[in-house]
């Protein structure tokens, strides 16, 4: 039998002051994270500087902890000094510190963060509807080093028009090898402390409801370095710039790149939007490192509907080696951003119908894999094996260019069976993970 009780004037008051307080306790959950606060951090889980080792930060605002942990790195070399670095630049911001220790060549490494935010003294995820995230500091050691700070999943970043950093974009984290995001890259030039004046070594990302948000913090070198000691720093708020320029209007969906019959590199690509954009320049190099002008080819301009481009580059009498090519977009007021990297391999050995290069072999991070004529511009699987059958990795790609690369960085040690697949035909070799 149900039972109703009246509500007098006072019970419904104190109705009135609950419900008004519930719903105040869930908009405010879901309001916007405004500046966020990292410090005072201890180890929640694992063992620290280790691979999935959780850091808690507590009270990043009123309602929020936050819990860093480390997803992975480039290879074992790449340690982390120091969770949040507290004697230099600022309390507030996250600010690890890794160290890759002496290289004798040409290197790249990382180390990725994931930044959860969750509800105050829980594991409980809470959504944030807008937070504004700032990397600051980002330059080089004045010899062959440049530090870099790469970001997925934000829907908007901020530079100075004076900029002295180099954007690129980036594919793959651990566990999503098709995420896309956004790498910048110092210049070779030491700056001495961080300064959140100097605004031509900054950038603003923008994210939007979201829970958590991935970054990776790595450097390169152009040759040998002794010292690959670096702090970063990342602060969660706004900042404004001399003359802000904002993320080119430009949205590349594909760029390919096939070797056909002809020594010629068909190089394609298509924009799902375009808003004042001038044209694309084609960047080549045969070092990966050293990239010259190619070619120029005239954007629509201005369009919501997906736009084909194409330029077949004549390689000539070229026969063996690697060439890298890049898609550098510009827009009317000189903005560019550059795009992934496409690789062709050469070689005066034909490969049979079936037949896959992989290299380099050992590899310790990125792999790459060219694949039969045929098979370019198809949809090709690339996957990855242990001995024991084991899959431990995969990659489709719907249109494949020549040469694909697939991250090893977070598998082990050890042998490892590569196999390529189109149209029912499969292909394989045996590597060496170092």
């Amino acid at each position: 039998m149900k039972t109703f009780v009246p509500l007098t004037r006072n019970m419904s008051k104190a109705l009135l002051i609950m419900l008004l307080i519930a719903f105040g306790t869930q908009a405010q959950a879901q309001q916007n994270a405004g500046e966020l606060v990292f410090d005072n951090s201890s180890i929640e889980s694992g063992t620290a500087g280790s691979d999935n080792a959780v850091y808690r930060f507590p009270d990043v605002n009123e309602t929020m902890d936050a819990l860093v942990k480390i997803k992975g790195r480039s290879s074992s070399a790449v340690q982390l000094v120091s969770i949040d670095i507290t004697n230099t630049g600022f309390n507030k911001a996250f600010q690890p510190q890794l160290d890759r220790g002496s290289v004798s060549s040409a290197t790249n490494w990382w180390m990725e963060f994931q930044i959860s935010f969750v509800n105050k003294g829980t594991s409980d995820l809470a959504e944030i509807t807008e937070a504004f995230v700032t990397a600051l500091d980002i330059d080089g050691n004045n010899s062959r080093l440049r530090e870099w700070d790469a970001f997925y999943g934000n829907s908007t970043y901020t530079i100075e028009a004076a900029t002295q950093l180099t954007m690129n974009a980036i594919t793959g984290i651990i566990g999503q090898t098709s995420l896309v995001g956004k790498q910048f890259l110092g210049s070779l030039t030491d700056y001495s402390g961080i300064d959140t004046s100097n605004t031509s070594l900054m950038t603003t990302l923008r994210y939007t409801n979201t829970n958590s948000i991935t970054v990776r913090f790595g450097g390169t070198t152009t040759g040998s370095a002794s010292s690959t000691r670096r702090m970063y720093s990342v602060w969660f708020k706004n900042f404004t710039y001399a003359v802000p320029m904002s993320t080119l209007p430009v949205k590349l969906t594909s760029f390919t790149a096939t070797l056909n019959k002809n020594n010629k590199v068909d190089l394609k690509w298509i924009t799902a939007s375009e808003m004042n954009v001038s044209h694309f320049i084609i960047e080549k190099s045969t070092d990966g490192i050293n990239y010259h002008d190619a070619a120029m080819v005239f954007a629509y301009g201005n369009t919501t509907s997906d736009k084909n481009y194409s330029y077949a580059d004549n390689l000539g009498n070229m026969q063996d080696g690697v060439v890298y090519y890049r898609l550098r977009s510009e827009d009317v007021d000189g903005k560019t951003q550059t795009s992934e990297t496409r690789i062709i391999k050469l070689s005066s050995k034909s490969m049979t119908t079936a037949s896959i290069m992989t290299y380099p072999n050992p590899v310790s991070s990125e792999l790459r894999i060219t694949i039969p004529a045929d098979w370019q511009s198809k949809k090709v699987s690339y996957e990855i094996y242990t001995l024991g059958g084991k899959l431990v990795n995969k990659l489709e790609k719907t249109s494949s260019s020549q040469t694909e690369s697939v991250n090893m960085s977070s598998l082990g040690s050890g042998m490892y069976i590569v196999r390529a697949i189109c149209n029912g035909e499969m292909a394989q070799q045996k590597i060496i993970k170092q």
